[in-house]
Parts: structure tokens; sequence; C-alpha cells
């Protein structure tokens, strides 16, 4: 091999490398005091987890290197979108159903700093292309009233329209085979076929910028994000602004190889990939880390890995971008990926649309072994990381996952000992963390098994869940933050669908703390649960549920149901809930809707809109009551609004079988919550 030092291309590559790493630090460097002046009145900034107090929060969820600010909260002279939980609008998909609209020149929305902070992440919704594929424009961002920069806003990686797999085309006809919540109908059944409006179901508006502040700002000064004076978009909605102290470049490792000695371009006009695989396989070949510096990567395909380092100098400064972009382990069927570690780099791609065939995912294929995956920021992949086992052994922590058109993070198959810890997801258009026991040919090799989803915060799915499990056993979700699920969803899931294999063992949700979580189901039209337990493909058994909190629910806190097709032939059972504080459920705590039973134990309420329990078990109706059992476990306190016996105790008088059912109880907006 020859010496590529030599190369007179790559010394220049050297040259503006350094140059973009020197400007980089100085734009982020924490060094400088803020600067003075400034001719407004700022409000105080506010500090919140989920839009809420981070009292309520406290203990769980990920630790983050940002403090969130709502724009709500801030100075504004736009318009207040929201509050909203209807689907298809900018509020429900908001953080905390509540935005700002800005939608004339000079409108703004103005943050004051709670604490120093050199950088900032936006995320905002813009309007879509007439004919789909985005738009662009600026918003201006000035600190203490003097304008610093512009940002550039796309609306390229949002915006969704149809049913299922979703187009980024307004003009796209709803799937034929799929059913239609607006008639209640399929189209290819119906006849005369229903016409409907398009653009059909517009959903996934926001996206995310990362803006380096220029300068470093102190406590108590302002940044304002305005319409310019000549702008090209209609409307700008400002949701919430993560402001962040990012430090400098993280230096190699020991012993570490560059990757620019192997051609690895940070400019980003040449592709790197062929430079990276290089020093991939080099790395491998000698056990050295390899080190990719300050800089932007081509790479428009994926990057394989096996017992290997791959460290960047952190997400702000050496970025991996391109179509098809991905830093994958060998699948199982190739032998599978071992002693992997993935860290400080950004992976942003270029997906715009959901097509599930395609693997565009972030980070995938088998990494077992003891692989860890660390100190990632992962953006407009279509799957910020997807697993696919069988394998054993891996740690995913302390990444940022955003913008992503599927999943957050998704352990297929028969993965085990895994666990997924302090991460961040905001804006999936599918479920934000899931383990799928995927059957494909005996349920011992496919079940996902021992596997920890803790202390992760999960927000603004647009579709589906936050956290969700499909079969398996022995699996545990701790300590999480779970917010705003928008359509076809819950904050925390156990399902028996998706040709999962059947549930044994326990599957544990310990201390875990839901937001806003629970929806209207626009198929079944009836409100779902915080935590939703759904019995379709087999039953659900085996459930322990201790110490959750489950705050402001739309509908109710706990919902047990099976698909109407199979309600006599799977149920759901042996579950038990214990150490609960609902603070809020515009109808009730728990909903059954299958056969089967469940124990709770100081479960205690308040803010309760309609009867504390909705039971109509198996829809029977049989004299000797419902054939969803209630358990008494003893110290359920606290009080409904239930229409028989107003102001006694939500759970006694309908243990342990009442038939109380109602389909759409009156729903009581609840208060918002506060520490118990």
């Amino acid at each position: 091999m020859s010496h590529p030092v030599h190369h007179p291309r790559r010394r220049h590559a050297r040259r503006v490398a350094a140059a973009t790493a020197v400007a980089i630090v100085a734009t982020l460097a924490a060094a400088q005091p803020g600067i003075a002046g400034g001719s407004s009145a700022p409000k105080p900034g506010v500090e919140t987890v989920a839009a809420l107090s981070p009292s309520l929060t406290a203990g769980r969820g990920a630790t983050v290197p940002f403090v969130e600010q709502e724009a709500e909260n801030a100075s504004y002279t736009g318009e207040l979108v929201g509050p909203d939980r209807t689907p298809y609008t900018l509020a429900s998909e908001a953080s905390g159903r509540k935005a700002v609209t800005l939608d004339a020149a000079g409108e703004y929305v103005q943050y004051t700093l709670t604490r120093p902070a050199n950088a900032v992440t936006l995320r905002y919704a813009i309007p879509d292309a007439p004919a789909g594929g985005g738009l662009t424009g600026k918003v201006d961002v000035a600190v203490n009233g003097h304008k610093l920069t512009s940002a550039t806003l796309t609306s390229k990686y949002s915006w969704l329209y149809g049913t299922y797999p979703f187009s980024n085309d307004p003009q796209a006809d709803p799937n034929k085979d799929w059913w239609l919540t607006e008639c209640g109908c399929v189209p290819s059944a119906t006849t005369p076929a229903p016409v409907f409006d398009k653009p059909f179901r517009p959903f996934h508006f926001y996206a995310e910028t990362r803006i380096p502040l220029v300068v470093p700002l102190k406590k108590g000064d302002t940044v304002r994000f305005s319409v310019p004076a000549r702008s090209t978009l209609a409307w700008i909605t400002l949701d919430v602004a993560d402001f962040e102290q990012v430090g400098l470049p993280t230096p190699p490792p020991k012993h570490a190889l560059n990757a620019w000695a192997f051609g690895a371009d940070p400019t980003g006009r040449r592709s790197s990939a062929e430079a990276l695989d290089r020093a991939i396989a080099a790395g491998s070949k000698l056990g050295r880390p390899v080190y990719v510096p300050p800089g932007t990567y081509k790479v428009e395909r994926h990057l394989v890995v096996d017992k290997v380092t791959l460290v960047g100098a952190g997400s702000w400064y050496t970025k991996l971008v391109g179509a098809g972009v991905g830093v994958y382990g060998k699948y199982v069927e190739d032998g599978g990926s071992t002693a992997v570690h993935l860290a400080d780099f950004a992976i942003i791609g270029d997906t715009r649309e959901r097509v599930d065939d395609d693997q565009v995912n972030g980070v995938g294929g088998a990494l077992g072994g003891g692989s860890t995956v660390e100190r990632l920021f992962i953006q407009h992949t279509k799957v910020g990381m997807w697993f696919d086992g069988p394998f054993s052994g891996l740690t995913v922590r302390d990444n940022i996952i955003v913008d992503q058109i599927a999943d957050g993070l998704n352990l297929r198959r028969g993965i085990s000992n895994a666990t997924v810890t302090n991460n961040f997801i905001r804006g999936t258009g599918d479920d934000g963390l899931a383990m799928w026991s995927h059957g494909v040919s005996t349920p011992a090799q496919d079940a996902d098994h021992h596997n920890v989803f803790s202390h992760n915060t999960v927000l603004n799915p647009a579709l589906a869940n936050n956290i969700a499990i499909y079969g398996g056993h022995d699996n545990t979700v701790a300590s999480n933050v779970v917010a705003d699920p928008v359509r076809e969803g819950s904050g925390l899931h156990a399902g028996a669908r998706f040709s999962a294999v059947p549930f044994s063992g326990r599957t544990t949700f310990t201390d875990n703390t839901t937001v806003r979580a629970s929806t209207l189901d626009l198929n079944w039209k009836i409100g779902l649960g915080a935590i939703w337990l759904y019995a379709l493909d087999g039953p659900v058994t085996g459930v322990d549920v201790t110490g959750d909190h489950y705050l402001d629910n739309g509908y109710n806190a706990i919902m047990m149901v099976s698909e109407w097709g199979v309600k006599d032939l799977y149920g759901i059972d042996d579950v038990h809930f214990a150490d609960v504080q609902v603070d809020g459920a515009g109808t009730s705590v728990v909903s059954a809707r299958a056969f089967g039973s469940a124990s709770f134990t100081n479960v205690d309420v308040r803010n309760i809109g309609w009867a504390g329990v909705n039971n109509c078990g198996s829809f029977g109706f049989p004299a000797t009551g419902s054939e969803f059992s209630l358990v008494d476990g003893g110290s359920n306190d606290g009080t409904d609004g239930n229409p028989w016996e107003a102001g006694r105790n939500w759970f006694t008088p309908f243990v342990p079988n009442t038939i109380t059912c109602n389909d759409r109880p009156p729903v009581v907006t609840p208060p918002p919550p506060s520490n118990w």
C-alpha cells in the first residue's frame, strides 16, 4: 500500500478539514462572555421535560446535554396553536400539543437562556410544496436584539400523505386495501368507491435543525427566531428549542488510525465510502480504532463493520451524510458482527418517503458480542437503528435519534441481553422504541428476551407507540419518559401482533412516566390508554406494571383489549399493577375489552373524568358479570366522576367484574398534572 500522506490532494483535504474544525470550534467554543445589549423585555426562561416541569419526571428519562424550552412558554408575537390532540393538526404533533405559528415579517419567538449555551436545536414546521417534495426558507436568528445569522428550514423530509406505507406525494391515492376511518370502509370493497379529497391525510409535519449560535451565550441572554422581511414561506411554526453547550471536538483514541490517511474527504465533495471501508478493514485487522476527524463525509451506502471501533470527534463535528448512508453489522446469515464500537459522529440521511423494503437505516444488521453504539446523532434515515437477530449482547446508549420516517430503534427477531439506555428519540413516523419478536422460524429462536429499555426519553411519534413490546419473554421497560403519541398508538404498548411469537415469562414495565399518551383510536373510535395491552394474534399474559406514572391522559390510563374478531379466542390475563399513579384521565383509569383478569395494588388516582373502571369484558354481557375480573390487592385510593355514585372510590364498586361498558363515555379534559 502506498503512503497516502504524500498525496497532494489528501494534504489539501487535511488543510480544509483542519480549517473546518477550527471554524466549528470557534463557533461552538464556550470561553467568551455572552453578548451584551438588546432592547426586548424577555419572559424568564422556562425549562421543561416533555413540556412539563422537570420535577414531574425526576429520575426518569434520558440525561441529555441540552435544555428544552417550549415556544408557548417564551415571548412571542405569533399565534398560539393548540392545545389539540386531534390527528393531522400542527398542534397534535407538537411537543406539549402546543406551538406558535409566525405568518408575517418580523413576527418572532424569543427565548431567554436559563444556562450557558453555544448551540440550539430548533423543531419547526413549514409548508410543503403544492406538488410535494418540500419547500426551503429562512428564519432569522438574533441574540440580545442583534441579528447574527439566518438558519435554513426545509420541509423536504416531512409531510407524508395517504395510507400505509405513506408517500410524500400529495396527489397519492389511498391504499385500496387499507381500512379508512373517514368512511369506515375498505375502498375496494365499497360500491360506489368513495371519493377522497387530496391531499389525503397529511401528517408528520415537523423537522429539526441544529444551529451553532456563532457566539457563546450566558444565562439571561435572549435568542429570537423571526420571519425575515422577504420570507419565501407562508408560515413558520416553532415548537421547541433545545439549548446546548457543545464541547470541543473529541480527540482521537490512543493508537487510532486516521480516516484521512485512507483518503476520506472531509469536505463532502467526493465519496468517502471506499476510503472508510479501507480504514475500517485496517482497523479490524490491526486491532486499532478508526478515527474520523471533524468534517462532512459523503457516504451513500452502508459501511459494514465487524470487530472494529469507529469513532468521530463528536456528533456536531463528524458527519456521515448521503442517500442510503448507514453503518451496519453483517447480517446473521453472513455470520453477524461482534465487538463493534461506534461513537461520537452523526449519520444524516436523505430518506423522504417510507419504503419498507429499502435498507436505508442509520445503524443496522447484527451487532452482538459486546458491541456498543453511543453518542450518535441520527436524522433523516428510515429507521434510526434496526437490528436483525438472532444475536446477544448489545448496548445502545446516549444517542439522539430524530426525524425518522419509521421507527427510532427496533430489536427484531431473537435479540437477547441488549440494553438500550439514556437515548433521546423524537419525531418518529412509527414506534419510537420497539422489541419485535418476529416469528419467522421457531419461537425459541425468534423471541426477543432479557432485553432492557431504560432511562430513555421518547417524544412525538406521529404514528404508533412511544415504546412497544411485540411478543417475547422476560423483557423490561424501566424509568423511561414518553409523551405525545399522535395516532394509532399509546405511550407504552404490549401487543400480540405483527406475527410475533407468543408472550411468555414476564414482561415488566417499571417506573415509567407517560405524558399526554392516551389518544383516540380512529379505527375503533374509542380512547386508548397511556399503557395499552392488545391481544390480536394471540393472548397477552405475564405483564407486571410497577411504579408507573400516567399523566394527563386524554382518555384512559390503562387499556386492555382484544380485537373483535378474536375476542372469544384470545384474552389478557396474569397482569399486575402496583404502586401506580394516575394524574388525569379524560374517561377512565381502566378500560377492559377482553376476557381475563388483572390485579391492582396501591393504584392512586385523581382527576378522573368518568368511571374509574369501564369494563366490557368480551362483550358477552353474562348475568354473572363481565368476563374480565379485577382483583383488589388493596390501597387503591382516589375517586372518579362516575354517574352512579360520584365521589366513591374509583375501584372498589367495580370489583370483581361489574359491567360498566360504555364505548364513548363523556370526556372531561383533566387539569395539568402536578406533584403528588
